[in-house]
């Protein structure tokens, strides 16, 4: 018996009756059929292969609010990916889910994400012809352009995590975990950067989840955990107060125009790229030139622009369009 099937009967034995197993041949079913591995079963392969992927060491140097923050601790789309992932793995395992499964739809809900946070998706999806999504560019990201052929419940949950019910318990608890992460970490990031201060949060909100990050974080887990399996949400009390605090952050932050103060810029530089490289397809990558082939030229330069990170960006915008001095 190999470790990978000691392993799945482990699950069997330990996972609650809606934890998904990595022995259902629906949801690990791969685009490319692989042999087993010996020692890792289909969902621990996946995540490793997220993690060993060249998309998710670029998450580093990604927005996730802020753009070009001066200082060492906001947030950026790898911290927040992290802590989704321990987040959503805490849920699971205390709920005897799948935890392997929770982890990887984790680690890859945001491979996809365009430069410069939510704006650089915004303005994608104003100028591509086939429009633009993070979620579902993650799928692309990690199935096209990384070649990852991950299981179909690893896609599902990461297609899924920012506003559709996946199939899996795992995916949904993603889901939740993304949002009680950003929420919260944004809070503070706010607070560092003088936007916000504890106080400012509505009190009909903090008394119910909590006058710390800390206490909110442990309210909102708790509460998922609490509320069972048949519907994987917040419980109704929790949930309106969730709702209410995730409103005051758009208005008082998300739609700031000190925080969007950069934005223009950020769409001035993404359009220019995206246009340069649309007349002048030579001027791809080899691997990018290849989708254009197979897929036409405004695909494969929406996948360049999204997989570039805020530095690349701003650095081949320099490259290109501003003047050099004379040696």
């Amino acid at each position: 018996m190999t470790f990978r099937e000691q392993t799945e009967i482990f699950e069997k034995d330990f996972l609650c009756d809606y934890g998904c197993k990595s022995t259902d041949i629906k949801i690990t079913m791969r685009t490319r059929p692989e042999e087993k591995c010996p020692y890792r079963t289909d969902f621990q392969r996946d995540r490793d292969r997220i993690i060993h992927s060249k998309a998710f060491r670029r998450l580093k140097h990604k927005t996730q609010v802020f753009l070009s923050p001066e200082g060492d601790h906001y947030r950026t789309r790898l911290t927040h990916t992290l802590e989704v992932s321990q987040i959503a793995r805490t849920i699971s395992r205390c709920m005897r889910l799948n935890e392997d499964l929770t982890e990887a739809i984790a680690l890859g809900h945001d491979l996809g994400h365009a430069p410069f946070g939510h704006c650089g998706e915004a303005v994608l999806n104003e100028i591509c012809p086939h429009g633009f999504k993070h979620y579902l560019q993650s799928v692309r990201t990690a199935e096209i352009i990384e070649g990852l052929n991950l299981t179909f419940a690893v896609k599902n949950g990461i297609e899924c995590h920012t506003n559709r019910v996946a199939d899996t318990p795992e995916g949904n608890i993603v889901r939740l975990a993304d949002t009680i992460a950003y929420i919260n970490h944004d809070i503070e990031d706010s607070i560092r950067a003088g936007l916000l201060n504890e106080s400012d949060l509505p009190t009909e909100c903090t008394d119910i989840l909590g006058h710390s990050k800390s206490e909110r974080i442990s309210t909102l887990v708790s509460s998922v955990i609490e509320n069972g399996y048949i519907l994987i949400d917040f419980k109704p009390e929790v949930r309106k107060a969730h709702d209410k605090l995730k409103d005051f952050m758009f208005e008082n932050v998300y739609l700031n125009p000190i925080t969007k103060q950069e934005n223009g810029k950020a769409e001035f530089l993404i359009k220019k790229l995206y246009y340069h490289f649309l007349f002048k397809p030579r001027m791809l990558p080899d691997e990018y030139r290849l989708i254009t082939k197979n897929e036409g030229i405004e695909r494969a330069v929406c996948d360049y622009i999204a997989g570039m990170t805020d530095k690349y960006a701003i650095d081949l915008y320099s490259e290109i369009f501003i003047p050099k001095s004379w040696k």
